[in-house]
């Protein structure tokens, strides 16, 4: 998209009403325009060739193909960031995992304050979208012979990571790609509540750790992972030879909540030179300071690097003020992390 010109939208779904309201609203800010409406996958596909936008949103349920089937065929021909607008379902991860580069969720149409709430998140979202990078280079497996090496691993150690937009699929990634054998794993991402109990129930059953979404009071173990609550901060706190979780509610930082900065500002004092910090693809500064603070400590940092970065910002700004001690593609960082742990 050139610098200075409005982000050119397609809005796709079956609803009139709801393309309607989608339409009016997002066209309320001065930066965005509506430049075509489609109503299910075979007009959108029509309408892309016609108008080449910027940026599409796309309903889930369409008829003669859904949303998530659309996307997987579109995309390795049309390099176009997608929103998904779904109803709370796992539909939304499988949507993410075929390509979309962010979510958002339906609102209740008979609630104004409902639909002013989803229409300010999703024109936030429609303007990270617009800088996405949406690739589709075949993924470079890691042999697991490479990251299965004898390794002495120090069950001892804590792993942190951050991400937001782009990270679900990085983390992903990065996880499956790791051996079961690692110390506990902290992971605060961007997600709405449901959402991020879903997607831990997901990693559970495709990587190799046990994965569940952190209630306060667990205690960090080696070969489980940890994700934060889709609405509550998440910290942790050194006791005795052991390391408690505390999920907390408290006001946005960054923007955010859960911020990544919370989770890395207390790894840094809690743990200090015995933790791993790393920052993926995301929009936005949440991070960066908290992983200062930990490489100031004595930890070892690793951040996303551009080329495999859907939203390079957080990785970036992390970079820029030296908080990142090694920048890597995200198919080098299993090797990376486990170098680290060396």
């Amino acid at each position: 998209m050139t610098i200075g010109k409005k982000i050119r939208v397609l809005i796709v779904d079956d609803s009139l009403l709801f393309r309607e309201v989608l339409a009016k609203g997002i066209t309320s800010d001065p930066q965005i325009e509506v430049v075509a409406r489609a109503v299910d996958p075979f007009d959108a596909r029509d309408k892309i060739l016609a108008f080449n936008p910027d940026v599409m949103t796309c309903d889930v349920q369409m008829p003669k193909m859904d949303g998530i089937e659309f996307i997987r065929r579109l995309l390795p021909q049309y390099s176009l960031p997608v929103i998904v607008i779904s109803s709370v379902s796992e539909a939304v991860l499988d949507a993410l995992n075929a390509g979309a580069v962010d979510f958002v969720t339906k609102p209740d149409i008979r609630s104004p304050k409902d639909i002013e709430s989803f229409l300010y998140e999703l024109i936030a979202k429609i303007k990270v979208a617009a800088k996405a990078k949406v690739t589709h280079e075949p993924e470079k497996l890691i042999s697991h012979n490479e990251v299965n090496r004898n390794l002495k691993v120090d069950y001892n150690k804590v792993i942190a990571i951050g991400a937001s937009t782009g990270g679900t699929e990085a983390l992903y990634n990065l996880l499956k790609n790791l051996p079961a054998a690692m110390p506990g794993i902290l992971a605060v991402q961007h997600i709405p509540p449901v959402f991020s109990r879903m997607f831990a129930e997901r990693l559970n059953v495709q990587t190799p750790f046990h994965v569940k979404e952190a209630e306060n009071g667990d205690y960090l173990e080696p070969r489980k992972v940890f994700i934060a609550p889709g609405d509550s901060h998440m910290r942790i706190k050194k006791i005795g030879e052991r390391y408690k979780i505390e999920i907390f509610q408290g006001n946005k930082v960054n923007g955010h909540c859960p911020s990544v900065d919370i989770l890395f500002e207390s790894v840094a004092k809690e743990c200090g030179k015995n933790s791993i910090g790393i920052i993926l693809t995301g929009m936005g500064y949440d991070g960066a300071k908290g992983l200062l603070q930990m490489r100031r400590k004595g930890a070892r940092t690793i951040g996303q690097d551009e080329r495999t970065s859907v939203v390079y910002g957080m990785p970036k700004i992390a970079w820029e003020i030296g908080a990142v001690e090694k920048q890597v593609s995200l198919e080098s960082m299993p090797k990376t992390l486990l170098n680290a742990l060396l």
